[in-house]
């Protein structure tokens, strides 16, 4: 799931922080791809709360679809229903392949350890990498492709040999 942020501040700051971080994050992807021997796909999913059952998706994912072709007052109790249930949210996921080998990278979580200082996948909890602000409240685009980089260039060393 992604990060709650409540203050307003830095959830100004993620918001400022997130997009250049995406870009660099897949213009670095695109760049190690082309030196390496596994090959890139990217990919929307759903990702789903933690112990949410598979009957359950099936439940949800069947009443996203019925919204789309009801009355308005059956939409009104297909919408309370929803309200009850656990929803995912859209995540965007890179699948490398190299022969049988398959590894799947959720490019949101990339993006949470950039602009995160100490980011932990699940955690809540975050804490903005200001040093990625520069002192007029704008992106510092040297320390984000530095930081960046080093994440990208950590993932891909960390790939089975």
């Amino acid at each position: 799931m992604p990060p709650k942020i409540s203050n307003s501040v830095a959830w100004q700051q993620a918001e400022l922080l997130m997009q250049p971080a995406f870009i660099r994050v897949v213009d670095n992807i695109r760049k190690l791809l082309d030196v390496s021997s596994w090959t890139g796909t990217y990919q929307d999913v759903l990702i789903w709360p933690t112990g949410t059952t598979d009957e359950t998706k099936a439940i949800v994912t069947k009443l996203l679809q019925d919204l789309e072709a009801v009355t308005p007052e059956q939409a009104l109790e297909i919408r309370e229903t929803l309200s009850r249930l656990p929803m995912p949210h859209p995540g965007y996921h890179l699948c490398l392949q190299r022969q049988e080998q398959q590894i799947s990278i959720d490019l949101w979580e990339l993006c949470y350890q950039v602009c995160f200082r100490e980011y932990i996948p699940g955690n809540e909890t975050v804490n903005i990498d200001t040093s990625l602000i520069d002192e007029n409240g704008e992106v510092d685009w040297q320390r984000l492709e530095v930081k960046t980089k080093e994440l990208v260039e950590q993932v891909f060393a960390n790939l089975p040999e």
